[in-house]
């Protein structure tokens, strides 16, 4: 685990993962898998928490920051929430399968 960070911190990093068509196209393709983090993650955390939860080794990180859509409501404008990815790149032959929760 790289860095010096608390674990009730690393345990609340990760959202959920993002299981779509996308996701699993870029995992079969990068060997990424995807999450959905806190908003003010770093990629060290991001990276120590990943190999604590599922005991793999994380090669590297990229986030992505997705503005909420717009949305009205009558003639009040509102703003739904953002979201904060991390396409987490795994060590070559290194899985995470979250049918059984844990890694592979």
């Amino acid at each position: 685990m790289s860095g010096n960070y608390s674990q009730e911190r690393l345990l609340q990093i990760l959202l959920s993962p993002m299981i779509t068509e996308k996701a699993t196209r870029v995992a079969d393709k990068n060997e990424q898998v995807i999450f959905a983090v806190v908003s003010d993650a770093t990629k060290p955390e991001i990276k120590a928490a990943v190999e604590l939860l599922f005991k793999v080794n994380v090669e590297s990180v990229q986030v992505s920051n997705l503005k909420g859509k717009v949305k009205r409501v009558g003639k009040h404008l509102g703003r739904r929430n953002g979201l904060r990815k991390a396409y987490v790149s795994l060590q070559s032959g290194q899985e995470i399968n979250f049918s059984e929760g844990g890694a592979v």
